[in-house]
C-alpha cells in the first residue's frame, strides 16, 4: 500500500525549493500570457526531476504540460496551476502559491517507490485573470484524457469549491458624432450617452432577475475632453448566474439594454463578446477526499464551501473530467482577494504554510485515487450523474 507518510516526508524535503519558487513568482509578477519567467522557472524544476515538458500548448506561449509516467496504463492524474498576476497589484490572488504546491505533490509522487502504474501531468494554465488559457486548452482537448483534475487556491479558509457562477463578459462600444459641446452641441451625437443609458438600463434590469444574478461593469472610454461631444465610448460588463440556461436569458435582456440605449441616443453599438465560462460541476466524492486529507494534514480553519462565490475558468475543466479545487487558508477569514492584504500574505510564513498544506493535501488525494480503482469508479459515476443533471437543466 502506498504510504502517505512517505509522501509527506518527500514533500518536506522539497520545502526550501518550493518556498523559493513561491517567493520568486511573488517578486516577479507577470500578467496573463506574459508569464515567461514563471514558466521557465517552473518547467526547469520539473525537468530536473524527470518530467517530460511540452511548452506552447494551444498556441499559448506560456501554457505547458509536464508528464511523469510509471509503468503502462493506469489513471492519468492532472494537477493544474496558474501563475499570472494582477495588473498594478501583483499576486493579489495568491497564484504564486499554486505552482509550488502542485510541484510539491507531483514531484513527491514521482519519487514514491511503490507508486502503481499511472501518469502524473502538471498542466500550466496561463492568464486566468484575463483571457483564460484553459478555454483554448479545453477546446483543443488537453484535459479530456485525464481521469481526475486537481487544483489549489489560496483562501481565507480551508474548503472546497461548491458552486460557482456561470459568466459572460462583454464589451459595448458606442459610436456617435463629434462636435463642439458648447458651440454646436446640436450637431453632435454623444456615444457617452449610449454608455450611460446602458448603465441605467442595467440598474433597472437588476430589479427583475433572480437574486443569484450579478451584473457589474465599468466605463473604459468616456471621451477625450469635456468640451467635445464624445464620438466613441465604451464599457465592459460581466453578467453572472448560478446556471447557464437562466444566464442565457439574462444575457439576451442585457444585450437588448445596450441595443435600446443605442436606439434611444441615435448612436451605434458594437457588442464584443470577451469570455464565457460555465458554472462549476462538483463531484462530492472528490471534494470529500480533499477535505478529509486537509484534516489529515491539520490544515487551518476548515469550513464548508463558501456561500458567496464568483466564477472560475476551472469550471470548463470540470465539465470534461472530474475536478476539484482545495482552497487553503493563509489570510484571516473575511479578507477579500485582489487586495494588498493578499499580496503581502502570499509571501509570508502563512503563505509558505499554505504551499506545504496544499501539496500534502493534493498528493494524499492522488494516493487515495491510485490506491482504489473502486473509488475512482465511484468518482466517475458521480461525475457522469452530475453532468447528466446539468445537461438536462431547465429554467427554474
Amino acid at each position: 500500500m502506498i504510504s502517505k507518510e512517505d509522501l509527506f516526508y518527500k514533500i518536506g524535503s522539497l520545502e526550501q525549493e518550493l518556498i523559493e519558487l513561491g517567493a520568486f513568482l511573488h517578486a516577479n509578477p507577470e500578467l496573463g500570457n506574459e508569464e515567461f519567467q514563471a514558466v521557465d522557472r517552473i518547467t526547469t524544476i520539473l525537468q530536473n526531476n524527470g518530467f517530460l515538458v511540452e511548452k506552447g500548448l494551444a498556441s499559448l506561449e506560456t501554457a505547458f504540460r509536464a508528464t511523469y509516467t510509471v509503468g503502462t496504463g493506469g489513471p492519468v492524474i492532472g494537477l493544474l496551476c496558474e501563475y499570472d498576476a494582477l495588473q498594478d497589484l501583483g499576486h493579489g490572488c495568491g497564484h504564486n502559491l499554486q505552482s509550488p504546491s502542485v510541484l510539491g505533490a507531483a514531484i513527491a509522487l514521482s519519487q514514491l517507490e511503490d507508486l502503481p502504474a499511472c501518469t502524473i501531468e502538471v498542466l500550466g494554465t496561463p492568464a486566468e485573470e484575463t483571457t483564460s488559457g484553459k478555454i483554448p486548452m479545453a477546446q483543443q482537448g488537453y484535459f479530456d484524457h485525464l481521469d481526475i483534475a486537481l487544483m489549489m487556491h489560496g483562501g481565507d479558509r480551508t474548503t472546497v469549491d461548491g458552486r460557482s457562477l456561470a459568466v459572460d463578459n462583454f464589451e459595448f462600444v458606442f459610436e456617435g458624432k463629434a462636435s463642439h459641446a458648447a458651440v454646436a452641441p446640436e450637431k453632435g451625437i454623444s456615444a457617452l450617452d449610449g454608455v450611460l443609458m446602458t448603465f441605467n438600463g442595467m440598474e433597472y434590469l437588476r430589479e427583475h432577475v433572480r437574486s443569484d444574478v450579478r451584473i457589474h461593469g465599468i466605463i473604459t472610454d468616456g471621451g477625450i475632453a469635456a468640451n467635445i461631444v464624445p464620438e466613441r465610448a465604451a464599457a465592459k460588463f460581466s453578467i453572472r448566474a448560478i446556471n447557464r440556461p437562466y444566464l442565457d436569458t439574462v444575457v439576451e435582456r442585457a444585450l437588448n439594454v445596450a441595443r435600446g440605449a443605442a436606439l434611444a441616443t441615435g448612436t451605434k453599438v458594437h457588442i464584443n463578446p470577451i469570455k464565457s465560462l460555465e458554472s462549476k460541476l462538483n463531484v462530492q466524492a472528490l471534494n470529500d477526499l480533499l477535505l478529509n486529507n486537509a484534516e489529515l494534514v491539520k490544515a487551518k480553519n476548515i469550513t464548508p464551501p463558501r456561500e458567496q462565490t464568483g466564477s472560475t475558468d476551472f469550471s470548463i475543466v470540470t465539465h470534461r473530467v472530474p475536478g476539484a479545487c482545495i482552497r487553503v487558508a493563509f489570510v484571516p477569514q473575511g479578507t477579500p482577494n485582489h487586495t494588498k492584504e493578499w499580496v503581502k500574505a502570499s509571501n509570508s510564513k502563512e503563505g509558505n504554510e499554505a504551499i506545504m498544506t496544499a501539496a500534502k493535501t493534493m498528493g494524499a488525494t492522488c494516493i487515495d485515487v491510485l490506491s482504489s480503482p473502486e473509488l475512482l469508479k465511484e468518482i466517475k459515476a458521480q461525475f457522469s450523474a452530475e453532468k447528466e443533471v446539468q445537461n438536462n437543466l431547465v429554467l427554474q
